[in-house]
């Protein structure tokens, strides 16, 4: 899943961090796994997170010890947002095509 539309007109870094955070909504991110899901230098991603921060669509959770990082509410699109964008999947994809 990605970032809602409306926030995908960012810096290329930002967008990859949001895209990321959604698909890991429930458990959210380390630094060290957004760095190696983004595939970024740590200072990039440091810029990154500190606008995303400032904008307020990131939330930082500092419970157990460590920093955990995850999308604001309204960065996380609704299911049925992408079922009316007309987004299939593969398997939707090759349904349709192929006689079964």
């Amino acid at each position: 899943m990605k970032a809602k539309s409306e926030y995908r007109d960012r810096e290329r870094t930002q967008v990859a961090v949001l895209d990321e955070l959604v698909n890991n909504l429930e458990d959210g991110m380390t630094v060290f796994e957004l760095r190696a899901a983004v595939s970024v230098e740590i200072d990039e991603l440091e810029d990154a997170l500190a606008t995303l921060k400032d904008d307020g669509l990131i939330d930082v959770d500092r419970t157990g010890g460590r920093a955990v990082i995850k999308p604001d509410d309204r960065v996380v699109p609704d299911v049925s947002e992408d079922e009316e964008a007309g987004e299939e999947s593969l398997g939707e994809w090759i349904r349709e095509r192929l006689p079964f």
